[in-house]
């Protein structure tokens, strides 16, 4: 007998649940008891194991205070498989991570909007000057094994 596979909407309205609890700094069990189901249910619904229905999607909604079209991506809504792009899942994954909470939570709580932008250009070129360094070592090692 094999394993029931997620249904790729399920799995991904789950993983938007998921987001936003962690964003808020929740843990499982906190939200269930918010919402009057055991943390294993919680679970069941954030892998996309077990389908939300129409209320207890509006009542998660209401409890981590985003509009119920936050678990849906408006622009993938239309597409077959509802699957999330190579850059929104790593996006994704990575605001999950603890490093992305604490920087969202840090950069959210940046009041001007002008030291936002400069961080944000900050982070660009230190990113672009990542992937430069990394050319170079890799050019580097071509030119070492070449001899």
């Amino acid at each position: 007998m094999q394993a029931k596979t997620p249904n790729a909407i399920d799995a991904y309205v789950g993983e938007r649940v998921r987001l936003r609890r962690k964003l808020l700094g929740l843990s499982q069990v906190s939200l269930s008891e918010s919402l009057g189901i055991t943390f294993q249910q919680l679970q069941k619904y954030e892998k996309g194991v077990n389908r939300i229905g129409a209320s207890r999607l509006q009542r998660i909604a209401e409890v981590l205070g985003v509009p119920v079209g936050f678990f849906f991506d408006e622009e993938k809504a239309h597409t077959a498989g509802l699957r999330l792009s190579a850059d929104t899942d790593e996006v994704a994954h990575f605001i999950a991570s603890k490093e992305g909470l604490a920087l969202t939570r840090a950069f959210i709580a940046i009041e001007d909007p002008n030291i936002r932008r400069k961080l944000i250009a900050l982070a660009r070129s230190l990113g672009s000057t990542q992937s430069v360094t990394d050319e170079h070592e890799s050019w580097e090692r071509a030119d070492v094994t070449r001899g």
